[in-house]
């Protein structure tokens, strides 16, 4: 894994909940979403219902973004991640696992789980310099 990325999952582990933000080129949409991250296949894997805003979004326009952040007035210790990435139904068994290790008590919902397949990060971390920013993107993209 590239050493940015790898910095970047590391802030993502700390924590379980986005802000994704989604359109159907009518209307913008936010919500937030808890998440398990999956280095892996650098994906975040999120459970949803079909009849949300967002979903029904990403039925027009599957590209969505987000953030994630850690909360603090000390702005020496300001964090948070952005991201650009590919909304799409999970297919993969392995990750159905991961999701359910860490939400085990979403199994009794018997949820509805989706992939968000990232393909661009921007981390900002002032504990390495004020306004200290980390860019990764997909190179395939």
């Amino acid at each position: 894994m590239d050493s940015d990325l790898e910095k970047i999952a590391l802030f993502l582990d700390e924590h379980h909940v986005m802000s994704l933000a989604t359109t159907d080129f009518k209307e913008l949409s936010v919500c937030s979403l808890f998440y398990v991250y999956s280095k892996e296949t650098n994906s975040f894997i999120v459970a949803s219902s079909d009849d949300t805003t967002h979903i029904e979004h990403i039925k027009q326009n599957a590209a969505v973004s987000g953030n994630i952040l850690l909360e603090t007035k000390t702005v020496g210790k300001i964090q948070g991640a952005q991201f650009r990435a590919a909304f799409s139904l999970l297919k993969d068994k392995e990750l159905k696992k991961l999701y359910f290790k860490i939400f085990p008590y979403a199994l009794a919902l018997s949820p509805k789980l989706w992939q968000i397949k990232v393909n661009y990060f921007k981390m900002t971390d002032n504990r390495l310099g004020f306004g200290k920013k980390i860019i990764w993107q997909d190179s395939s993209s």
